[in-house]
């Protein structure tokens, strides 16, 4: 059977939250509307906009609101004492305060007034195709950067579901994504997770993405039997919950040839050799024979 490829991020979602058991892993998320932008900002202050359809963190996009504090050397020229109704004194200095909006994607970023305004900014990007609206997670950071992990879930030599590899994925600097493609760089999930915790913690927070990765895979495959293989992004917050941000079905194997340890990369080769993914290895004496055909 060929192996399955689900591209809808949205869809995966779906299917995942109709599991109640998996659905606390799912931050909020919507398909994109300016209803949903307001909403969703006002509760959680940080929102990603991303593509239903895409890879490599293409076109994913970060909105914050933010309230700012202004002194009167601030203030627009022109401006009423009206405006600071709803104002704060410090130091006997009225300082007003403004709701602000920011849209960040690459490395830039832009500033609006109004969610209005950051729609309208948002609109030529989207052109139309279906986006994703998602709860901002506060992300563990390595160095002042955020981090979050990939785990890789595949079938083994049973056909049993089973979570072979994990990396952590640290983001360049100012970026919003944590891709590799994006200039993110790779580390091992205990280098990542040391400095936020202890060994107990850190060994039980590793079983329990390697669960994740099995029960999501399986839920999955209830609705795409054709499933093989899938790549968990996965986020840690500061209170250290567990966060599903989506998964991938064509999950990059390649990416984990990059420890030293060549023991686990060798293994999920195999499994991707045998469910089809890869081409299985020839024989050593059917490539000697056609070296010596060609002399």
């Amino acid at each position: 059977m060929k192996i399955q490829r689900v591209s809808s991020k949205w869809a995966k979602t779906k299917v995942i939250l109709s599991n109640r058991q998996l659905a606390v892993f799912i931050p909020e998320t919507r398909k994109y509307s300016l209803e949903a932008l307001v909403e969703l900002l006002g509760i959680y202050g940080t929102v990603y906009i991303k593509p239903d359809r895409g890879t490599y963190g293409s076109g994913v996009m970060r909105a914050e609101q933010r309230t700012v504090h202004l002194s009167p050397s601030d203030r627009q020229p022109g401006s009423s004492d009206c405006a600071l109704t709803h104002g704060i004194v410090e130091s006997d200095v009225v300082v007003e305060q403004k709701v602000m909006y920011i849209l960040r994607y690459a490395k830039d970023a832009e500033a609006f007034s109004s969610p209005q305004e950051l729609h309208a900014a948002l609109l030529p990007r989207i052109r139309g195709r279906t986006y994703l609206i998602q709860q901002g997670i506060d992300l563990l950071c390595h160095q002042d950067r955020p981090f979050d992990l990939r785990v890789l879930t595949q079938k083994n030599l049973s056909g049993a579901w089973e979570t072979t590899g994990m990396l952590g994925r640290v983001a360049a600097p100012q970026k919003v994504v944590t891709n590799y493609h994006s200039g993110g760089s790779i580390y091992t999930v205990r280098n990542l997770l040391k400095t936020h915790m202890i060994p107990d913690e850190m060994n039980a927070t590793i079983q329990k993405l390697k669960f994740m990765g099995v029960k999501i895979a399986a839920q999955l495959e209830t609705a795409y039997p054709g499933l093989k293989e899938i790549g968990l992004d996965v986020a840690i917050d500061s209170h250290h919950d567990l966060w599903l941000l989506e998964v991938n079905t064509l999950p990059s194997i390649i990416v984990f040839s990059s420890f030293q340890n060549k023991s686990n990369y060798r293994k999920i080769r195999s499994y991707a050799r045998a469910y089809g993914r890869l081409k299985k290895a020839r024989p050593a004496s059917v490539r000697r024979y056609k070296r010596a055909k060609r002399h």
